[in-house]
C-alpha cells in the first residue's frame, strides 16, 4: 500500500526496536534510513547491530523481523540468495532494507544458514 500525504508535509520517524544481548533498544531514525548505513556512521542502531561488508555477500546483518514485515519490500535476488529458506522464517538482510516504516528485529538465536538451503534464484 503506498502512503499518500499532502505535498510538503513531513513523513513520520520510523520507530526501530532492537533485540540485542537480552536487552531492548529502540530509537527513531529517519524516514527512508539504511540501518547499516546508520550503525557505520556511529547512529541509532549503533552499536546493536551485527553487520559488516553493507553488499549482502557476508550475511553478517541478517535478522529476523520481529514486527513490520509486511511493510517492507520483497526481498531482492541477493537476499534470496544469501538466505535461502530462511526468508519463509522472517529473515531479512538489514544492509538491502530503507526503513520507512515502524520495525522490530532481532539477530539472536538465528537459524544458521546450514541448516536451510540456499533458494534457488531466479
Amino acid at each position: 500500500m503506498i502512503e499518500m500525504r499532502e505535498p510538503g508535509a513531513q513523513q513520520s520517524m520510523p520507530k526501530i526496536v532492537i533485540h540485542a544481548k537480552g536487552e531492548r533498544h529502540e530509537a527513531e531514525v529517519p524516514p527512508n534510513t539504511n540501518l547499516v548505513v546508520q550503525a557505520g556512521i556511529r547512529r541509532f542502531p549503533y552499536p546493536h547491530l551485527k553487520y559488516r561488508c553493507g553488499m549482502a555477500k557476508c550475511g553478517t546483518c541478517v535478522s529476523r523481523i520481529i514486527k513490520g514485515l509486511e511493510n517492507l519490500p520483497e526481498p531482492n535476488w541477493k537476499e534470496k540468495k544469501v538466505l535461502g529458506e530462511r526468508m519463509a522464517l522472517g529473515y531479512r538482510l538489514c544492509c538491502q532494507l530503507w526503513i520507512d516504516h515502524d520495525l522490530e528485529l532481532t539477530q539472536e538465536n538465528l537459524v544458521p544458514a546450514q541448516v536451510a538451503a540456499p533458494a534457488p534464484v531466479e
